[in-house]
This record gives C-alpha cells, sequence and structure tokens, in this order.
C-alpha cells in the first residue's frame, strides 16, 4: 500500500471549522484558540496545497471552488469519525472475573443473588469456577474463591463468610424424631474425591451420637453436595449437611433437623491475592459476597 501523505490535521480541522462558520472568529471559538492560530493554519494549508480555498472579505470568509470542494470530503470524513468515536465510546468497557468455590456453595447459596452483582456493576462479567480442589488465584484460573478451612493462606487475604456447621437432615415426611430410630433409614453421604480435605461424616457424626446398630458406610453416596440435598427432600434417607448450605429448605419445612448432636466444621472465607486488595474489580466482587443474605456481614 502506498504512503498516505495529508497536510497537517491541525489545519484541515481549522480549516472545516472556519468554512462551517465562514468566519475564523467563529472557528476559533468553537476550538478553543485564537482567531489568528485559525488564520495561521488556514494560510499554511493553502501553501502546502497551492492554492486558495478562500477569498477573504471585510468580516466574512467565502470558499473558492477548491475550498468547497475540500470542505464537502472534510465534513464527510469528520463526520464519519465522529460517528465511530460515539460508537465506541457507547459500548462500555467489561472487565472479566472468576470466583472459584465449591457446586454446593455456588448452587445453594450465590446463584440466587448474582443479581445483585449485576444490578450494581453492570460492566462486571461474573464467570463462577465450581470445584472441590482450590485452584490458583493467578487472574488465568482464578482471581478469587471461596474457601473453607482455618483462614490461613499465605498470600492471601481471607475474610470469613460464614460458619460450616453439620447437622442430622430429613424430610418430615420420614417422621423422625429419636436417634434410635435412625438404622432403620437409609444414611446419605457426601464424598468427593476432589475435596481440599474430608467434610464431617457419619463415622464423626456417630462418635458423639452413639446410636447402637448404625452402620455408618451404609446407604447412598453421592459425589455432588446438591444431589445429597435433594435425596434428603425426597425422602430417601437421612443427610449430614452444612446447615449454613440448606437454611431454604429448614425455613420452608422440606427439611429438619430431628435431633442432635452437631459438629463445627471448618467455616467459608472469601479470599483473594493480598496483591490486588485494592483491585476495584476485586473489591466490586468481594463487597457483593459481603452482602449476600446470610453471610456474617449480612446478619
Amino acid at each position: 500500500m502506498a504512503q498516505r501523505w495529508l497536510p497537517s490535521l491541525s489545519a484541515l480541522r481549522a480549516f472545516e471549522a472556519a468554512a462551517r462558520h465562514e468566519s475564523a472568529k467563529q472557528a476559533a471559538q468553537e476550538l478553543s484558540v485564537t482567531a489568528t492560530a485559525i488564520s495561521h493554519q488556514i494560510r499554511g494549508l493553502e501553501e502546502s496545497l497551492g492554492v486558495a480555498l478562500f477569498v477573504r472579505k471585510p468580516r466574512q470568509l467565502e470558499l473558492t471552488v477548491q475550498g468547497r470542494e475540500l470542505q464537502q470530503v472534510l465534513e464527510t470524513a469528520f463526520d464519519s469519525i465522529s460517528a465511530a468515536v460515539e460508537r465506541l465510546s457507547a459500548v462500555p468497557f467489561r472487565q472479566g472475573i472468576t470466583l472459584s468455590t465449591t457446586p454446593a456453595v455456588a448452587v445453594r447459596w450465590l446463584l440466587s443473588w448474582v443479581c445483585m452483582l449485576r444490578d450494581a456493576h453492570p460492566n462486571i462479567d461474573l464467570r463462577i469456577h465450581a470445584s472441590h480442589e482450590p485452584v490458583a488465584l493467578d487472574g488465568v484460573t482464578a482471581d478469587i474463591a471461596i474457601r473453607y478451612g482455618d483462614g490461613h493462606w499465605p498470600g492471601l487475604v481471607a475474610e470469613k463468610l460464614f460458619d460450616n456447621t453439620f447437622i442430622a437432615t430429613c424430610s418430615p415426611h420420614l417422621d423422625l424424631h429419636d436417634p434410635a430410630q435412625l438404622p432403620a433409614h437409609s444414611l446419605i453421604h457426601f464424598r468427593n474425591e476432589d475435596a481440599v480435605s474430608s467434610p464431617i461424616n457419619w463415622a464423626a457424626w456417630q462418635k458423639l451420637a452413639k446410636v447402637p446398630r448404625l452402620d455408618v458406610n451404609a446407604g447412598l453416596v453421592f459425589s455432588d453436595e446438591t444431589h445429597a440435598v435433594s435425596a434428603a427432600v425426597g425422602a430417601q434417607g437421612v443427610a449430614l449437611m452444612s446447615r449454613q448450605l440448606i437454611e431454604d429448605e429448614l425455613r420452608e419445612g422440606r427439611l429438619m433437623q430431628p435431633f442432635g448432636p452437631e459438629i463445627e466444621g471448618k467455616p467459608f472465607f472469601l479470599v483473594y491475592p493480598e496483591s490486588r486488595r485494592k483491585d476495584p474489580t476485586i473489591q466490586a466482587v468481594r463487597d457483593w459476597i459481603m452482602a449476600v443474605p446470610g453471610g456474617l456481614c449480612s446478619v
């Protein structure tokens, strides 16, 4: 492609404004310069082109034939540039961010409240990475995460979200009220090999409850907590679940806690890199999560 030659764009802009207003003074007011500067730009343009663009009259500029031809071309070009800039500036800058969390926290706690983030920050595109395995918060795999643990992760800010209390729970249709009845019902287990640590299980519960003839290894086994909850709601057995993740079912009476004991598991924390503490997108997602009903900051 041949190299494009153009006169000074500042001179072309000065000429177009003067031609449109038929006045150097009004062109100067539009471009926030002096009338002398406009006149100087136009004379330089005429010299570079080798033609006169205006017939200069007292208090008025009148275009020559060559000036009229250039003015029409520039008017179309500047209109096209202006329209393109307006279209581009009308498209908001979008920022993507990946939140890593367990499937149960994503489905049973966060997803119902994504609208809060969307309403407050419509330019943020949230991607949810659901996994029991902790991933790198390197800005590629994920940026921010919800994890359960002791709250100590080197290089990460950790803010506590909620406790993680495990309870025996079942459908009211089972008519279960006494631990002695438990061996007559199926136990529902959640086991996932990718989990960062073993969740509270029926064996741990039985050490406290000491229910006679209870086989803690028998029953239904699910690799997804949400499936275990669905089985319990469907009266398929008794599940040992985090109470914080089944609050809706307990409140609505679809699940009940027939008896104790309760076991405290590791709390859930919001974590993100210390180096990104002041990142506005991280802070926007952080503020949204902290405001989600059920967390410590929303109580």
